[in-house]
């Protein structure tokens, strides 16, 4: 079995301590896919160390030979796509059609933040003094660090790191526990562009002590991360005494609303999608769909007719439609919620338990389910449960599901499916979200566009689109006043 170790100043290194970790495959735990490093603090240490060596020289190069390297590297990931795909589907279980839309995703957000670090560097603006330039540019930060999450452990680096690199900075990438082999294909495109030794740095290991020693460590200037809001809100309280900027992007409770007027087969169609792609596993996943009384059953009858047809199986297989949800601790966890569901009084239309018999007793899979008669005060209804579990709630009218839609602590996205410009108005106006849609689904994004949620599900500037570099720099304003 590969051991595969850290990468700390441009070189593969083992951890101080020499203790490591298996990863396994989720859609059957009896393979290892790999062994790998269980980082301490010296080891975050060393590589926060190295990133702090390396920025002089990698802040002071032209942003247009920063751009090269990040080019090279990015001709790489396109070359190595479908070898990447491979390692993303053996270690979270997503379809190997699902690792390629974001490896494809990766693609498109590193060349558009490559080329907003070259074409955004500052402004230039009007002085009210005569004979005074007023402008400002944006300086790196330093050391930063890019915690990224597991369900998309590809697509998140790149839209952390890259922006952070073309403005200067160099990092610490930590990836999640449970895909460390993704991640580190990821850091192999940097290497083999010929990256500087310290400017990208990468340790793997459990999050409470590799993640809490990145996050605590003094010579961090700034830290972007994605996962559970539980986690983000102990980061944000850790990081304060010493006033680390950070970059949280966290949970969401995501409503598809559909009105009575609605395309039902269309609203239906791309229900089943958004909820149970990925298994349920994107922070963007459709976990509610509030739908008008009088459409109830028309809607659930089309919705039931795509579910129907999903197929779950090994990702790696051609035919799956649905892989596993990501390891044993997910596996638990989502059952666990089910059960709450049921317990209150829900109805399970569709699924609703776990596949262990035949090819999928080794693995983590679980029937896409729906739940009907689900009331808002419901823990299904109010909770992220993170796995393909969708909840459909009735109401009485746009009022109603506007009010439903809002009632949860979480603000990511939404979608609302109607005809009626009048009320898609006001459904953007007033979800309380930070990204929403009309007649699309719940988990659609373009990486020219900010990222991010409001509530509990983001804080600090969202990243991707222009604010993407926004966070990763810090400002300086010039003025020069001509000789008299």
């Amino acid at each position: 079995m590969d051991i595969h170790n850290n990468f700390i100043n441009g070189r593969w290194v083992p951890s101080v301590e020499g203790k490591t970790y298996p990863q396994k495959n989720p859609a059957d735990l009896t393979i290892v896919t790999g062994i790998w490093q269980e980082s301490g603090v010296k080891d975050v240490k060393n590589a926060v160390d190295s990133a702090q060596q390396a920025f002089k020289n990698w802040s002071s190069l032209t942003i247009y030979k920063r751009a090269e390297y990040l080019k090279v590297a990015l001709t790489l990931m396109r070359e190595r796509a479908n070898k990447i795909a491979e390692i993303l589907t053996a270690e979270n279980g997503k379809t190997l059609a699902e690792s390629k839309t974001e490896i494809n995703s990766a693609i498109k957000e590193m060349d558009f933040q490559i080329n907003e670090g070259l074409y955004r560097p500052g402004e230039v603006v009007p002085s009210a003094q005569e004979g005074v330039m007023a402008y400002s540019i944006r300086r790196p930060l330093g050391v930063v660090g890019v915690i990224a999450p597991w369900n998309f452990p590809f697509n998140v680096p790149a839209r952390k790191c890259v922006p952070a690199l073309i403005s200067g900075n160099t990092c610490v990438l930590k990836p999640a526990y449970l895909t460390p082999g993704t991640g580190a294909a990821f850091v192999r495109l940097f290497e083999d562009a010929g990256l500087p030794e310290g400017v990208l740095n990468f340790v793997t290991g459990n999050g409470s002590v590799a993640g809490n020693a990145l996050v605590t460590s003094p010579n961090v200037k700034a830290i972007s991360f994605t996962g559970s809001t539980n986690v983000g809100m102990g980061i944000q309280k850790a990081v304060a005494e010493n006033l680390v900027r950070t970059q949280l992007e966290m949970g969401g409770k995501n409503a598809m609303v559909v009105l009575s007027d609605a395309a039902l087969k269309k609203a239906a169609k791309e229900a089943s999608r958004a909820a149970f792609a990925c298994s349920g596993q994107w922070c963007t996943s459709t976990s509610r769909v509030i739908v008008e009384q009088s459409v109830l059953e028309e809607f659930l009858s089309m919705l039931m007719e795509n579910v129907k047809k999903i197929r779950v199986g090994n990702g790696a297989v051609s035919n799956a439609g649905m892989g596993p949800v990501c390891g044993e601790a997910q596996l638990k966890s989502v059952l666990e919620d089910i059960e709450k569901g049921k317990s209150e009084g829900a109805k399970i239309l569709y699924g609703g338990n776990r596949l262990e018999t035949g090819d999928y007793k080794n693995g983590c899979f679980i029937e896409p389910t729906i739940f009907t008669e689900v009331t808002p005060d419901m823990y299904i209804a109010r909770e992220e449960i993170f796995g393909p579990v969708l909840s459909v709630m009735a109401v009485a009218d746009f009022e109603q599901a506007i009010a439903v839609a809002n009632s949860v602590k979480y603000g990511l996205s939404s979608s609302i499916f109607t005809n009626d410009l009048q009320k898609a108005h006001m459904f953007i106006e007033q979800t309380d979200v930070g990204m929403t849609h009309v007649n699309m689904s719940t988990a659609y994004k373009e990486p020219q566009l900010s990222f991010g949620g409001v509530k509990l599900s983001g804080f600090g500037i969202p990243e991707a689109g222009h604010t993407g570099i926004e966070f990763f720099t810090e400002h300086k304003v010039i003025y020069i006043k001509n000789n008299p």
